[in-house]
């Protein structure tokens, strides 16, 4: 394989921000399995004054090296397959292609593709110009594109030809770039035709802004995040420690194109440890699908979100892991049902951990350290997290709970440098010295944090605090449950009481057996001050990036006790549709 020091056909020299990075990346790789040693030992390398991660990482690695660089396998089966050298290439063409149509250092690009080659081709190209990456979700519409062309500044745009109908009723004056031929719009496929070009590095500098990302709005108006050519290229080396990717490895995430967990485990940490990025794409989520294709493709290590998990353990998994090493979950808080579940059939640890758009990795359970059920894990190298009790503003002393917080006296680098166009918000997520990620967790006294829920999340019931994920992690143990969502629902007497939104696993009806089956365990397995006093079957309201938006359940819960609520969907024959304990005689005995 290839490290040639100076680009092919360029004349661009990487040296020593290369070497520096590389440095740091195989530290990482020595200390595998020695959490503690990482801790201890890892700095972020320093890349100088000018550094360019496509340039001077992609490129370097990528020149002459015939490993798939990228898989994508479609549902009947058909695969494509680039490899690093064949990526940088392609790359250049499109970065020279780009820069012919108008597009400059600074600029900002959208990017809304799903997953197919031009994605990974644009990133690495607008990288190569020196312009930013605003990447986007193919399921917004054309408001949402109006907020994020206005906001952003965007002046290109890039999409599929299926998409370019949704740009009609954007206005601004950007340029419109389709991978494909679409009437009024220039094709990125021309790029192609154009064989090896020259490019110059960038020149751009660690603090210069590169991405753009809109957050999924769990709670509100989604927020402008920018990091920049340091803050994700640099920061996920401690991501690829996390996820536990080595060189050569098969690696495949699911998340869609256009969230920052995307850019996270498809982009930058599989590339930072020379692993391939494996993609199956497929319209409807067939967990036996994709356990064959973990098969064939000799996956090595993989990375889903929660409910991806629990829809794999309600499969036959008894085919075994494979050739699967490393199982990640990620997105939102893993329950402890989901990870014996997988280590009972695979005999492999499922691992979780911590990040947010705003920052990369900054807490997880590494390869090689014990994993408490429920915890998250510990701070990961290079990565100063507090927590920080949110009445008198100081750290908690551990054991303690307190809001999950990034030191900002350590100049954390993976941090982003601020929400845009939003003075406050930055204020409110900057005060006290600390970058406020408003969730709530608790720690012990070797350092493992445990997720308790969002600070909008957590509720009090009789005066008693109530961490919805503690709860839920409960009912999802129970057969009947796929997903759950925990939330107060007003009460005259205790102030709130936990209610619980269920989604049934298959086989299951809403039945009052189901409801009493389910109370009786949760019953069970909680403290009195918990018990789930009310159920309610219905689907889970969730942005686009999959995220339960326990905002609406909550509102809807407060509607319904102004006597606003919905009462359709009657389940109990007294006009509501949810099911209460005291109607259970049976839970009273």
């Amino acid at each position: 394989m290839g490290h040639a020091e100076t680009t092919r056909d360029t004349g661009r020299t990487t040296g020593g921000a290369t070497e520096a990075y590389r440095a740091a990346r195989d530290r990482l790789l020595e200390l595998r399995g020695d959490h503690e040693r990482a801790v201890a030992e890892f700095t972020w390398p320093d890349v100088g004054p000018r550094f360019n991660w496509a340039v001077d990482w992609f490129d370097a690695i990528a020149r002459g090296n015939d490993r798939p660089a990228l898989v994508l396998v479609e549902e009947d089966g058909s695969t494509t397959s680039v490899t690093f050298d064949e990526m940088a290439r392609r790359s250049d063409r499109v970065a020279a292609w780009l820069r012919a149509q108008g597009v400059a250092k600074g600029d900002a690009v959208v990017v809304m593709l799903g997953n197919q080659v031009e994605l990974w081709e644009s990133m690495l190209g607008i990288m190569k110009l020196g312009a930013v990456i605003m990447p986007t979700t193919t399921a917004v519409g054309p408001a949402d594109l109006t907020d994020r062309i206005d906001r952003g500044g965007a002046r290109h745009v890039i999409c599929n030809p299926a998409d370019t109908a949704k740009f009609d009723a954007v206005p601004g004056d950007y340029t419109r770039v389709a991978v494909g031929a679409a009437p009024g719009w220039l094709d990125l496929h021309d790029a192609h035709g154009l064989g090896d070009v020259s490019l110059e590095h960038p020149g751009t500098a660690p603090e210069d802004r590169l991405l753009l990302y809109f957050t999924s709005g769990t709670t509100s108006r989604p927020k402008l995040v920018e990091h920049t050519q340091v803050s994700y290229p640099v920061g996920h080396l401690t991501t690829m420690y996390w996820l536990g990717l080595r060189p050569g490895d098969v690696h495949l995430n699911i998340s869609s194109p256009g969230w920052a967990k995307h850019a996270w485990s498809c982009f930058f940490a599989p590339w930072i440890a020379e692993a391939t990025v494996f993609l199956f794409n497929y319209t409807r989520f067939d967990p036996v699908a994709l356990l064959d294709q973990l098969h064939t493709h000799e996956v090595t290590s993989f990375c889903a979100p929660p409910t991806v998990w629990r829809m794999l353990i309600n499969a036959d998994l008894s085919g075994g892991p494979g050739s699967l090493r490393e199982v990640i979950g990620a997105g939102e808080p893993l329950n402890p049902e989901v990870i014996e579940q997988v280590r009972r059939q695979w005999g492999l640890t499922l691992r979780d951990g911590y990040g947010q758009t705003e920052m990369t990795a900054a807490v997880g359970n590494t390869p090689g350290s014990t994993v408490k059920p429920g915890s998250m894990g510990r701070a990961l190298p290079g990565c100063p997290v507090v927590l920080v009790d949110p009445m008198t503003r100081e750290p908690v002393t551990a054991p303690g709970e307190g809001e999950i917080c990034l030191d900002l006296a350590a100049s954390p680098l993976p941090l982003m440098t601020g929400y845009q166009g939003d003075a406050q918000r930055n204020e409110d997520a900057m005060t006290g010295g600390y970058y406020h990620t408003g969730d709530v967790a608790s720690v012990d006294e070797e350092g493992y944090i445990t997720y308790v829920g969002r600070t909008d999340d957590v509720f009090k019931a009789s005066d008693y605090k109530i961490s919805p994920f503690e709860l839920e992690s409960v009912l999802i143990e129970h057969p009947a449950v796929a997903e759950a969502a925990v939330v107060p629902a007003p009460d005259p007497v205790r102030l709130a009481v936990p209610k619980a939104y269920v989604v049934l696993a298959p086989g299951h009806e809403p039945t009052r057996d189901t409801a009493l089956a389910i109370l009786r365990h949760a019953r069970e397995h909680l403290a009195p001050y918990q018990r789930v006093r009310r159920l309610e079957f219905a689907e889970l309201p969730k942005t686009i990036s999959g995220k339960i938006r326990r905002v609406e359940l909550r509102a809807r819960e407060n509607e319904r006790a102004a006597g606003r609520g919905d009462a359709a969907g009657d389940a109990t024959g007294d006009g509501s549709p949810e099911w209460r304990d005291d109607q259970f005689p049976e839970l009273r005995a």
